[in-house]
């Protein structure tokens, strides 16, 4: 009869050790969990040499006066806080913090996302050629290296453009972007940009919101915009907080785009952090002052992170 009742036991998936009292059988679950954590193993140390390394190094190099001439070249000392000091009372910090995060607010958190969600649904209830020949347009100033990507953004926002020469088409004498509105033009080029990664992530998540729902609040009586605003997007909710954190971080780090077609000016009108740091570590020779403003804009980064995990995930897992 035990052994009736063990076979009974593990047909309907409980463990008749369980049912005696005993102790649960854990070595053999650590064991095969160990296992499958070994082909994971290459990319931990991987990711821990190549990302987790140089955090360490560049927090470590933000208290040294690392320079890329003179004493400190040869031997860098331990400074303190020093770097950090000088860099919030150097009048031109505040002013990039503030470029930065313009820059940030006006092409990606609604620049990318806003156009990016409105093409995506624009695409949903599109016919299939147009679908194809949106996503082909937009999709192919993604797929374009920065490089050549920034040079056509000067290229079409240079006094003698593109866009001054279809302004001029018109009967408008177009006024110089990049020198009268850098911030503007910089903007434009990175919604133009970055625009598809957006399209894609809520093309996607869009599909995956049942269809029998919508229908049902439209029996309702509920508008279009209603059943997008009420239904749609908090059924989204977790694409929007991954898009906005993926977007934010890839914009706090632009700098080809911005050096590219403003170099930061004129003057400092354009100087994002990045560019900012590019400028005090390598045109001034200064590692330790530029280190220190990457570490400030990786703190910013993940302050950002933080917000949209946190203002954004579901009720139930708060």
């Amino acid at each position: 009869m035990a052994d009736v009742a063990s076979e009974t036991a593990l047909v309907v998936g409980v463990d008749p050790r369980r049912r005696r009292g005993g102790p649960r059988p854990r070595g053999g679950a650590l064991r095969r969990d160990a296992v499958r954590a070994l082909p994971l193993l290459p990319a931990v140390v991987l990711l821990a040499v190549f990302l987790l390394g140089p955090v360490i190094s560049s927090f470590y190099g933000a208290f040294t006066n690392a320079a890329l001439r003179g004493a400190a070249a040869r031997e860098a000392e331990f400074v303190g806080f020093q770097n950090y000091i000088d860099l919030f009372s150097d009048p031109d910090f505040p002013k990039s913090v503030w470029l930065t995060l313009v820059f940030l607010v006006g092409s990606a958190i609604l620049g990318q996302n806003v156009l990016g969600m409105l093409l995506a649904v624009a695409m949903r209830s599109s016919a299939r050629p147009v679908r194809a020949v949106v996503s082909t347009i937009v999709v192919g100033a993604w797929v374009l290296p920065e490089i050549v990507a920034s040079f056509a953004a000067y290229a079409f926002f240079a006094q003698d453009g593109t866009l001054n020469a279809i302004l001029a088409g018109v009967g408008i004498e177009g006024p110089s972007w990049l020198y009268d509105a850098p911030m503007l033009s910089v903007i434009l080029a990175n919604i133009w940009r970055g625009t598809a990664f957006s399209m894609l992530v809520y093309s996607a998540a869009l599909y995956e919101v049942p269809p029998e729902i919508t229908e049902s609040a439209e029996v309702d009586g509920a508008r279009g915009w209603q059943r997008f605003l009420w239904i749609t997007l908090p059924m989204i909710r977790r694409s929007i907080s991954t898009n906005l954190m993926l977007t934010t971080l890839q914009t706090l780090s632009v700098f080809t785009l911005i050096y590219v077609m403003t170099g930061g000016g004129p003057g400092t009108d354009s100087s994002t952090l990045p560019v900012l740091a590019y400028q005090e570590a390598f045109k001034f020779s200064e590692l330790g002052f530029g280190t220190a403003i990457a570490t400030i804009l990786l703190v910013v980064g993940g302050i950002f992170s933080v917000v949209y995990i946190r203002a954004l995930r579901p009720e139930e897992d708060r």
